[in-house]
């Protein structure tokens, strides 16, 4: 058997047997309000960490590109309270403009 099948493998029970764990916890303990508000943060959190990494970083080198001009679009865009659909084409469209002027 080859490195890559046993990866595959253990990958697969790894998966198999976080996913039972949870959900084999109690639901006494899903249901304590400290529970509760730590999951409230966790989406919030990763979805910082996403937005950080596809917007400094190429493969494994720190950037500052084109990229932070449409992130900057989109956080006044978030001040301002303006729709989501308004953000995102506004972020892909600060960003295009970026990257065709060379800021």
């Amino acid at each position: 058997m080859s490195a890559g099948w046993i990866a595959v493998i253990g990958t697969s029970f790894f998966a198999f047997a976080l996913k039972y764990a949870g959900a084999s916890v109690p639901a006494k303990w899903l249901t304590h309000p400290r529970v509760g508000r730590i999951n409230l943060f966790i989406p919030i959190a990763l979805l910082t960490a996403l937005v950080a990494v596809n917007s400094f970083a190429v493969k494994s080198k720190l950037v500052i590109d084109h990229r932070i001009f449409g992130l900057g679009v989109a956080i006044i865009a978030l001040a301002l309270k303006l729709p989501f659909p308004v953000i995102v084409i506004g972020a892909a469209a600060g960003s295009a403009l970026a990257y065709h002027f060379h800021f």
